[in-house]
């Protein structure tokens, strides 16, 4: 009958919201306390959700925004030892509120009281791309009270867009560069990716790998990995076999740039549209005393690996380049300048591939940068040696620097040099010592700083561009480029003096040398030896 039709899909009404219900009470007890009565944080019994047992952390969470939010309701879905006890943030008019059940206690001026008075293990700060001050302000009151603090990565590394416990992490180095995150042009990127076979030398280096890593988000056709070194390129591979198992034809061979031979066979065999050409030396102190080695691997291997990248109708080239190309005092510096003469040269013989360079400073985390050997210096010595107080050198994350790349990569056309926007150039000194706080010490006291003077060919700051290079903006804010200056007869004629050079001389290393830095300064024309300026050049 009626009533009992009714009675009937009521029941089953019923008890389908009440398994709801009590599904996600179980699984968010902090999003559900709101409606069950259950405010600032508080249980009906007055107890508090985060109440902390044997084995919990208490958790005090700075940034009640979308970000705090965000890491708060993962922490209830996916309960651990991390019990979030309450949120601080700067906004008064959130003070009194509770996010997720959790209360907003007030602004960073009670931090150091609130994590004595809650017992706090652990501060969390939720804020993406917080201010360098920020970040030094926390690790102080970490110093003070034991606490650990943990951090989000920025905005620029988080690829998904969303926040998740997984994402959180200890602080580093680079949380301190102050960021303002970078928009990619994901259409323009997807456009000439996917789909397409992209080559990448020297890809199992820090930043070829990172570039391989990045490329292969956009769905390449294949992925060629080209390193002369097995190791880190097989270590490459696993991982981003682990990562898109099928989705990603992956290939890694090995060679060297310098053999045009393997170079030729690999790209007749693969027929890559696109080549990231990052395989270089490029460590300072050690080219200075292998300059043949130099100008062997990053000029001429640039010249083998172009020239074979055109005569193989490859449809862009893009050459990683550097800031110390500019008005070089280095060995290093200098092969990498011609390096882009190199190819803007072959962009006018081969208009049919767009050929590019992207220059850019330091990048942290990279091998044989600064910041592992502060790590040892700190860790093993309670001192660390700095050149000089005052040089600066312009920092950018791995991350960073291969989204940029690829953004540049886009854009390529008839050898313009592309510059990455560096953000402000950063004192060593001031590195150093963050680097000493970050580790729970502080400089001088337990840690102290020795300065041991500039060493050959190094400068005490770097250009991003020369002076008669005209920078214009691209459509990309972050990134800049400069049109092609370059005497194609004159450099052609440079770059077989140099190969006589390295020939005539192999076994009289000291001649060698002298005869190859005077070759470097005539074919750059505002290379600079100590006490002597020569306008000698191109």
């Amino acid at each position: 009958d009626i009533p009992f039709v009714i009675t009937y899909w009521m029941m089953i009404f019923l008890g389908v919201g009440m398994s709801r219900v009590i599904y996600r009470l179980k699984k968010n007890p902090g999003q559900m306390a709101p409606a069950l009565g259950l405010q600032s944080g508080k249980r009906r019994d007055g107890t508090n959700p985060a109440s902390q047992t044997d084995d919990t952390i208490r958790v005090l969470v700075i940034g009640a925004g979308h970000a705090g939010s965000q890491i708060l309701r993962d922490l209830f879905d996916y309960p651990g030892k991390r019990k979030p006890v309450a949120l601080i943030d700067d906004d008064r008019h959130k003070h009194g509120m509770t996010i997720n059940g959790v209360p907003v206690i007030g602004g960073r001026d009670i931090i150091a009281d609130a994590v004595r008075e809650n017992q706090i293990g652990e501060i969390l700060l939720a804020i993406p791309s917080a201010p360098r001050e920020t970040i030094l302000e926390l690790v102080q009151i970490c110093n003070q009270t034991g606490s650990k603090l943990k951090i989000l990565p920025s905005l620029n590394e988080i690829i998904s867009e969303k926040v998740t416990i997984q994402d959180i992490k200890d602080v580093d180095i680079a949380d301190l560069l102050s960021r303002q995150e970078i928009v990619l042009d994901i259409n323009r990127i997807a456009q000439y990716i996917a789909g397409r076979t992209v080559m990448v030398t020297g890809g199992g280096g820090s930043i070829g790998s990172e570039l391989c890593r990045q490329v292969a988000r956009f769905s390449p056709h294949r992925m060629i990995i080209f390193d002369i070194y097995e190791n880190n390129a097989y270590e490459l591979e696993q991982e981003l076999r682990a990562a898109y198992g099928d989705q990603l034809t992956l290939q890694v061979l090995i060679g060297s740039v310098r053999d045009t031979h393997r170079l030729d066979e690999v790209m007749d065999a693969y027929k890559p549209d696109i080549v990231f050409h990052a395989a270089a030396h490029k460590h300072v102190p050690l080219m200075e005393d292998s300059p043949g080695e130099a100008v062997k691997n990053n000029i001429f291997g640039t010249y083998n690996t172009a020239l074979a990248a055109a005569r193989h109708h490859v449809s862009r080239f893009v050459l990683i380049s550097t800031d110390k190309a500019v008005n070089p005092t280095n060995v290093m510096g200098a092969t990498k300048r011609i390096a882009e003469l190199v190819i803007q040269s072959l962009a006018r013989q081969y208009p049919e591939t767009q050929f590019a360079a992207v220059r850019f400073g330091n990048v942290l985390g990279s091998s044989g940068s600064v910041i592992p050997i502060f790590k040892h210096q700190i860790q093993n010595d309670r001192r660390v040696t700095v050149t000089h107080p005052e040089i600066t050198r312009y920092f950018m994350t791995i991350p960073e620097a291969a989204r940029l790349v690829i953004q540049a990569g886009a854009l390529a056309n008839g050898g313009g040099i592309f510059v990455l926007d560096m953000g402000e150039p950063i004192k060593i000194d001031d590195l150093a010592r963050d680097l000493i706080r970050l580790s729970g010490l502080e400089p001088e006291t337990d840690v102290k700083i020795e300065y041991t003077g500039l060493r050959p060919g190094e400068k005490m700051f770097e250009e991003l561009y020369m002076d008669h290079e005209s920078m214009t903006r691209t459509v990309h804010e972050k990134i800049f480029a400069m049109k092609p200056v370059v005497d194609h007869e004159q450099l052609e004629q440079e770059m077989k003096r140099l190969a006589r050079v390295i020939r005539w001389s192999s076994d009289q290393f000291s001649a060698f040398t002298d005869e190859l830095l005077r070759k470097l300064s005539e074919t750059q024309p505002v290379w600079t030896e100590p006490g002597d300026l020569t306008d000698e050049g191109l």
